[in-house]
């Protein structure tokens, strides 16, 4: 049988509690944090990309990608970028990452490589989404390319992004669990 705890018994553990525990807890989920913190920038070592995993937040690839799909990228800066591929790109002026497929490249001889990109489920390629006087996309704007994904996971950060209520009900009620339990 689960027991459920309402609001008023959680504020009575708490109240129980000693100075050592509460401070004891307090690190616990300090510690808790900055673990996740650390595995997020050893994933933005290894892979070489500025946010290592991304959310698809619209419609505009599918069918390849779905709203809500969880991306994993890399960032080989020595790899060459090919039409075909799938870029997360960021634009000068905007804080969303965007993903789309490379549709053109052109490369000079010198190593120069500018490229356009298109969202598959998209008439139009994206140059009315980059900055004003900006036709092509170049290496600096790649954020990562996407190497695989799990489907629908990210469905999640879309729902408490598009409403922080439950965000702040979410993180509050872990923090407070966090707080509350004892080992």
């Amino acid at each position: 049988m689960v027991e459920i705890l309402d609001i008023s018994s959680w504020f009575g553990e708490v109240k129980r509690m000693n100075k050592r525990q509460l401070f004891y807890q307090i690190l616990n989920f300090g510690m808790i944090v900055s673990s996740a913190l650390m595995i997020w920038k050893g994933l933005m070592v290894v892979t070489g990309s500025e946010s290592p995993i991304v959310v698809v937040l619209s419609g505009s690839m599918e069918p390849a990608f779905y709203r809500g799909d969880l991306l994993f990228l890399t960032n080989d800066n020595e790899k060459p970028i090919r039409a075909g591929e799938i870029v997360v790109f960021k634009i000068e002026g905007r804080e969303i990452p965007i993903v789309h497929r490379v549709i053109k490249v052109h490369e000079k001889e010198n190593g120069y490589v500018k490229f356009l990109t298109k969202g598959d489920n998209n008439n139009v390629d994206d140059r009315g989404l980059y900055a004003p006087g900006q036709l092509w996309l170049e290496k600096k704007d790649v954020v990562g390319r996407a190497n695989g994904f799990l489907p629908y996971v990210g469905i999640v950060t879309i729902l408490m992004n598009d409403y922080p209520k439950i965000k702040y009900l979410i993180l509050a009620a872990l923090g407070f669990f966090v707080l509350i339990h004892r080992e």
